[in-house]
């Protein structure tokens, strides 16, 4: 069989497949269903070009993976073939473990749960599918293995993950602030003292990547109409679980069964090869397929969400610099029960609080290290001549309350 196959991205254009493995991972149903995972989950509903895919951005994070490992390499930094598929192996799959409609279901249907976490677990179950041709791989996923560089292209404030969803998000939603400089930013990386570091002459594409990086979360990732879509989401999720651990009967494929009638853990995942299997077979289909029957279930609450979801009837939502007082969110739960006739405890389904944050640049012990003229390596914060890096560095936080439009603020 031939597995020398070519991908015709819309962002890059034609992305190679040159490792039979990798193509044989690729191939592999749990990699498949990311084709079956939007990339930016209800985004759409704001962008309705943002229907691109977690396929999509794993195939081209792998894609810029190549193409920083041939730039290193052309620097004269040692990168061996098995070193350099394994980094491809890692980039590709450093997504897998999200789950249908990525965060949100982090904070309903698996509690606590991060994705990072089966992320490594899905990869250990390939690689045992794989006769172990994975370890190198999950070495430098976990940042284990001694070319701590590597990693740093898989996970840090400049990895290639970054890199492909600003330059892919951009391109999808149509905003143009999103738009990077990434081929500039690629041919600027070397390694000094097994860091990543961006030569000088790359400064101010980072300067505008981190930028367009902040510009983004506000316009794209916390744009209102996308979170008030994913915490009606949330709490919609939250109803069929509390409803299925009721014993009441609710509509699910096999695969969201498993996850809407257990609570499950970190630890059932880690010693269940069967449940992240079945982990592994849920996507946005099995979701929107259950939404779409519990619009006529029998319960008001799951069927009015699932409903309004369904038909883009979302919440509406408050943006304040300061949190909701417990006064404030007192008086909404007695109106929202007054509105849709239903006992207090039962409001908290129709509304959702809490903060978003925007981070552009927090170094956090992962800098972005930038290579001087001279030979010195600083934090890309000390370049005198970014100054706008200093307010780019710094947490901007907001408070959100999302209801109903029919109840009063």
């Amino acid at each position: 069989m031939n597995k020398r196959k070519i991908f015709n991205d819309p962002v890059y254009g034609f992305i190679n497949i040159k490792s039979d493995l990798i193509f044989d991972i690729i191939e592999h149903p749990v990699f498949q269903r990311l084709r079956r995972i939007k990339q930016l989950g209800l985004t759409d509903l704001v962008y309705p070009g943002a229907l691109h895919t977690r396929f999509h951005h794993a195939i081209g994070a792998m894609h810029l993976m190549t193409r920083a490992l041939d730039n290193l390499r052309s620097k004269g930094i040692d990168i061996s073939d098995e070193e350099y598929e394994a980094a491809q192996i890692a980039i590709l799959l450093h997504d897998i473990g999200h789950g249908p409609f990525s965060h949100a279901l982090e904070f309903s249907l698996l509690q606590g749960i991060k994705h990072e976490s089966l992320s490594y677990l899905l990869m250990k179950y390939l690689n045992s599918k794989f006769n172990n041709k994975l370890e190198l791989s999950l070495k430098i996923f976990q940042n284990t293995y001694k070319k701590r560089f590597l990693h740093q292209l898989v996970s840090s404030q400049l990895d290639m993950d970054r890199l492909d969803y600003l330059k892919r998000d951009s391109f999808f939603t149509g905003v143009s602030e999103g738009a990077i400089g990434l081929d500039r930013i690629i041919s600027m990386l070397n390694v000094v003292n097994d860091q990543i570091v961006v030569e000088e002459k790359g400064l101010y594409s980072i300067e505008n990547f981190l930028n367009a990086r902040r510009l983004m979360y506000w316009q794209v990732y916390l744009h209102k109409a996308s979170v008030s879509a994913e915490k009606m989401l949330v709490n919609l999720i939250i109803r069929a679980k509390d409803l299925a651990l009721g014993g009441h009967e609710v509509f699910a494929s096999d695969a969201l069964r498993t996850f809407l009638t257990e609570q499950k853990t970190l630890e059932d995942f880690q010693q269940n090869d069967d449940l992240i299997a079945t982990y592994g077979m849920l996507d946005d289909y099995d979701i929107w397929g259950a939404i779409k029957v519990w619009q006529n279930h029998s319960d008001k609450i799951l069927s009015s969400l699932s409903t309004q979801l369904l038909n883009r009837q979302l919440y509406k939502i408050k943006l304040t610099n300061d949190p909701l007082s417990k006064d404030e969110l007192k008086t909404l739960r007695n109106k929202i029960a007054e509105n849709y006739n239903i006992v207090r405890a039962d409001a908290r389904y129709f509304f959702a609080y809490g903060e978003v944050t925007n981070k552009a640049y927090i170094a956090e012990g992962q800098s972005i290290n930038i290579l001087t003229k001279k030979g010195k390596v600083i934090d890309i914060a000390e370049a005198v001549d970014l100054p706008n890096i200093k307010a780019i560095s710094k947490i901007v936080k907001k408070y959100y309350l999302c209801c109903p439009k029919n109840v009063s603020l």
